[in-house]
């Protein structure tokens, strides 16, 4: 089993933030992986119609994956909110080095363009990814995200990050903040 590099930058950054050397000690909110979860080569569809792969298509260093759909009111917006605001408190250095993904859990409804209208109120740059269920509710298991075929365009609650070994090593809950968001973001990268 391969190391993933992200993950020990994670853990590390975790123990030394929360340890010893500050008055003040800065906390990891997300939580490291003791066994991350390899992300699946499985194509989706972009927002421009071509085949993407949460494996095969993101080399940043950094991708932040959430499952959800455009007609939830509650969760999804909250988090795309953050996840917009967190963008804007990093310097471009560490922007670069980030992607953020919506997948579908409603593709049923969901499509493409509709995907991409709802993503361009949060942040242009974020990635809206469509497919059929079966398949989304495949990518989702492989991430231990669980989509319920009794409630299609049910959300999750967390955001996986992907590191560019192709690994999820991490993740956060839905009620991380802009700041800790940015923050962790900005600790996984510092040595990338």
């Amino acid at each position: 089993m391969r190391a993933s590099r992200l993950a020990a930058l994670g853990l590390a950054a975790a123990l030394l933030l929360s340890g010893c050397g500050s008055d003040e000690a800065k906390t990891f909110s997300g939580k490291a992986l003791d066994n991350p979860y390899t992300v699946p080569t499985t194509e989706l569809v972009d927002t421009d119609g071509k085949p993407f792969s949460l494996a095969d298509d993101t080399d940043k260093p950094l991708t932040l994956v959430f499952f959800g759909y455009v007609n939830c009111v509650d969760i999804c917006p909250a988090v795309l909110n953050h996840l917009a605001s967190a963008m804007t408190r990093l310097d471009d250095s560490d922007r670069d080095k980030v992607d953020v993904v919506l997948v579908t859990s409603d593709p049923d409804t969901d499509t493409p363009a509709s995907l991409r209208t709802y993503l361009d109120r949060f942040d242009e740059s974020f990635i809206g990814l469509d497919g059929d269920f079966a398949t989304i509710k495949a990518v989702g298991r492989a991430l231990a995200v669980g989509i319920d075929d009794r409630d299609p365009g049910g959300h999750t609650t967390q955001v996986m990050g992907v590191d560019s070994d192709d690994m999820s090593p991490v993740y956060w809950s839905a009620d991380t903040s802009p700041a800790q968001f940015a923050d962790d973001i900005h600790t996984l990268l510092e040595d990338t």
